[in-house]
């Protein structure tokens, strides 16, 4: 953790569930200032351009206001910590050393929005992560702070720990409110979407457990402090989850818009002895693969999206050249047959007929006609599910074709 730049974690991961601390470090700051105005929390919000970090990175400002427009109610305000992608492990870190950080987080959300329901919505499967998430909610619960926040929205504000299904699938949003209202989480088509029509039918603000960690910091330090962390233009900083193939794999909060080859080679310490760059999957296996005319890529939302990949949860997992990368893809696509909830047919049959032709063409019994139906599933796939597992599972696909299909063509049978 040296490579931290002590930004959004500070010396937070030794404070875990101990609330006092949190507030004797100046924790509760940006809460507080956030009760004295609380019309203004969604404009500061827009002004530090904070976007969200589990995904397509979605301004936040634009999930909070239609909430906060909606009329008085029940709402809803989500801490999305579902985190079951291969590759991605930031959440599981904030939500156990830094909870008090993530709840103060989303109480100011609770403000801005005037919500009286605040969800951390937390894989069960992460001991650590869940209890901390449960001691600091009763922490919280005997705070004025907390008292006062109930006050700000009307009446009393409910704070609970809602363990997640446990399923990749789990973590889209709409398939959250569905778990949270007791059901299977099966993800459902939007419109309408969790703004208009939320949890029981409330509106409902969903956000990533590390985009509601950045809000104290910039409600205490101001828009201004926040978007001059960030580097080349873009806010902020950003945890990156970098595993594979490297010297020193690890969590890494650095400058959004830091550079691919920085991350891997100055912090990441490079390449495992005698090995060499190949590519590496971004934001966990669901994207464009980055090779190594990519190095240069500044690791932001926009940049990224401009060499057609996405940045989505930060995830960067690095593969060497002598990996096969058709082997590779073959993991990735299985673990989306496996998390393919069966709603849809196209995306349940579709993931397995993508596992079953490149398992073939990996074992060496692959022959033409299978890289031809692959291409083919390609084309076919998109767009046929209610969320976007299955167009995950197309584009690392496609995109390993496209960028490496001399490997596909060399391991089939002649």
């Amino acid at each position: 953790m040296d490579n931290l730049n002590q930004v959004l974690l500070r010396e937070d991961i030794r404070i875990g569930a101990d609330l006092d601390a949190w507030l004797a470090r100046g924790g509760g700051d940006g809460l507080a200032r956030a009760l004295q105005d609380p019309g203004a929390i969604i404009a500061e919000i827009a002004r530090a351009d904070l976007r969200g970090m589990g995904g397509a990175g979605f301004p936040t400002h634009r999930k909070w206001a239609p909430v906060a427009a909606a009329p008085e109610g029940d709402k809803y305000i989500v801490c999305n910590g579902n985190e079951d992608e291969p590759g991605t492990f930031k959440d599981r870190f904030l939500l156990e050393h830094t909870p008090h950080q993530v709840i103060e987080g989303a109480l100011i959300a609770a403000v801005a929005t005037r919500a009286n329901h605040v969800v951390l919505y937390v894989n069960p499967h992460q001991a650590l992560p869940i209890a901390a998430t449960r001691q600091a909610v009763q922490q919280w619960q005997g705070h004025p702070l907390f008292a006062a926040v109930g006050q700000h929205v009307g009446g009393t504000v409910s704070l609970r720990v809602v363990p997640s299904s446990g399923l990749y699938i789990g973590g889209e949003e709409t398939a959250v409110i569905a778990s949270i209202e007791g059901g299977f989480p099966f993800p459902r088509r939007k419109p309408p979407f969790p703004a208009d029509q939320g949890v029981h039918g409330a509106p409902t603000v969903v956000n990533n457990t590390e985009t509601l960690a950045h809000v104290p910091g910039i409600l205490r330090h101001g828009a201004q402090w926040y978007r001059d962390l960030g580097a080349g233009g873009a806010a902020g900083t950003k945890l990156y989850s970098l595993s594979g193939d490297i010297l020193r794999p690890g969590l890494y909060e650095l400058p959004m818009g830091t550079s691919l080859d920085t991350l891997v080679f100055q912090h990441g310490g490079g390449m495992l002895q005698g090995k060499e760059f190949k590519a590496v999957f971004t934001g966990g296996p669901s994207n464009t693969l980055l090779t190594k005319r990519d190095l240069d890529v500044a690791l932001d939302f926009d940049s990224v999206r401009q060499r057609r990949s996405r940045l989505g949860t930060g995830a960067m997992i690095v593969v060497s050249e002598g990996t096969s990368i058709v082997r590779k893809v073959a993991e990735y696509v299985s673990f989306f047959a496996q998390g393919s909830c069966g709603q849809c047919p196209p995306c349940k049959g579709g993931t397995f007929q993508l596992m079953r032709l490149l398992n073939r063409i990996d074992t060496g019994r692959g022959v033409r006609t299978d890289l031809d139906a692959l291409e083919n599933l390609c084309r076919l796939l998109p767009g046929s599910g209610r969320c976007g597992l299955i167009d995950g599972a197309v584009t690392v696909v496609e995109s390993s074709i496209e960028q490496f299909r001399e490997e596909y063509e060399a391991l089939l049978m002649a």
